[in-house]
């Protein structure tokens, strides 16, 4: 498997009110919080410890114009954007923001699956990969979680596209088979038929946090609104599911309780 292989490299959150936005994460989360400097709309850099894992932005006013709401978004390094784009939409998915520069950084297209599941090809300017954290390491994305409009054609899309392998099928009764996959090394996500009560097809992204009840009460305190757990998965680990205080559907995952 080439080490190589298209894998999530970065996220970013869209926000309706950045400075609030950088309040809740850095209390939460713990990251901590710097301005890109790279001129035009503001940027915050979000970093666990020393390492940079995401960013943060006002909603772009194109966006907003056409209703975009706070969300996450993951960021998946490829080699060539221009030729993955193309790729995406023989796939039968569609591109929402054409191949563009970032000036100094590198290359991007907003992506979205055969369902709608939105996503962005990236390619930066450096070569350069830092070295990948210890799993669990607070701070940082340790799961990647598709809820697709269909589980088997989601799941197609993306291995034809990425080369993305599934690992373990987990039977979760009335709710179908969650299939975790992997990228070029141990699993590192799953994919699930939507339930009723997801809206729209999408991506969700854990972040690692050392325990999840200290976390749910930072939550709290912090604005936000727990809609899903805190509860215990296969593996042993604890997730929940929850809304920021601008309404980003965000979540994390602990080692314990």
């Amino acid at each position: 498997m080439s080490a190589n292989q298209p894998k999530f490299v970065w996220y970013d959150v869209m926000t309706s009110d950045t400075k609030a936005a950088e309040a809740f994460y850095s209390s939460v989360v713990g990251w901590k919080m710097q301005d890109a400097g790279m001129g035009g709309p503001a940027y915050t850099i979000l970093s666990a410890g020393d390492i940079m894992v995401g960013g943060l932005m006002a909603i772009p006013e194109e966006a907003r114009a056409m209703g975009a709401k706070p969300c996450w978004m993951g960021y998946i390094a490829v080699s060539d954007v221009d030729g993955y784009a193309a790729r995406v939409t023989a796939a039968g998915g569609s591109i929402r923001r054409a191949p563009a520069d970032i000036p100094g950084v590198g290359r991007f297209a907003v992506a979205a699956d055969p369902h709608g599941a939105g996503f962005i090809l990236f390619k930066g300017n450096s070569e350069a990969q830092p070295a990948p954290p210890t799993p669990g390491t607070p701070g940082h994305f340790g799961w990647h979680e598709l809820h697709a409009g269909d589980l088997d054609s989601a799941f197609a899309f993306y291995a034809g596209l990425f080369g993305w392998t599934k690992a373990e099928a987990i039977d979760m009764g009335p709710m179908g088979v969650y299939q975790t996959f992997a990228t070029g090394g141990a699993p590192l996500g799953g994919m699930m038929t939507k339930t009723a009560d997801m809206p729209v097809p999408c991506w969700l992204y854990y972040i690692n946090v050392e325990a999840i009840d200290a976390a749910v009460e930072r939550v709290n305190a912090g604005g936000g609104k727990i809609v899903m757990g805190p509860h215990q998965v296969p593996g042993g680990s604890w997730i929940l599911q929850g809304f920021d205080p601008q309404g980003a559907l965000f979540c994390l995952v602990a080692p314990k309780r």
